[in-house]
């Protein structure tokens, strides 16, 4: 699985979605087991279908992604466009994309209450992984253009903004 996760970073959503597989700690999956192991043990599910379903999501998930410059450039053309930015409170202290906001419990509910479902809506993180799944969230509500940042804020760094100073959590 851990092979697997790192091809299709969305596989675990992926799984989680379709087959409630890998969400909590009773359906889970250890990182050495193979995709063959964990639908054998869950109800005997078929790899092939299994596979195919990880294939669909993770093209659907590079659909949900922009570049960088790509985010940069919708931003600026789309007037009620925002950029959240879904790291710590440390992270975005220490370095964040201007204009970006920063995602708070507060903003959240504010977002589900009132926000435009179809305007532009553009996640980033520290590397873009946790950033898909807040924007499979979103899509999941009813937003109908949110994006995640490929690469989250390191790859703004080197892409868009060498300014940034990049950074390693320990």
């Amino acid at each position: 699985m851990e092979v697997l996760l790192r091809e299709y970073p969305g596989a675990r959503r992926a799984l989680f979605r379709r087959y409630h597989i890998g969400g909590c700690s009773s359906c889970g999956f250890a990182a050495e087991e193979t995709l063959a192991q964990v639908c054998e043990r869950n109800q005997g599910l078929v790899v092939g279908e299994v596979a195919a379903h990880i294939m669909e999501s993770h093209a659907s998930d590079l659909q949900m992604q922009f570049s960088p410059a790509e985010a940069q450039a919708a931003l600026a053309e789309a007037p009620g466009a925002r950029l959240l930015d879904i790291r710590t409170r440390e992270e975005f202290d220490a370095v964040h994309v201007p204009g970006a906001l920063f995602f708070t419990q507060e903003l959240m509910q504010e977002a589900m209450g009132g926000w435009s479902r179809e305007e532009l809506l553009v996640l980033i993180d520290h590397t873009g992984t946790r950033s898909m799944d807040a924007a499979a969230y979103f899509a999941g509500h009813g937003f109908v253009n949110v994006r995640a940042v490929r690469g989250g804020i390191d790859a703004w760094s080197e892409q868009v903004d060498p300014s940034l100073p990049r950074y390693e959590l320990e």
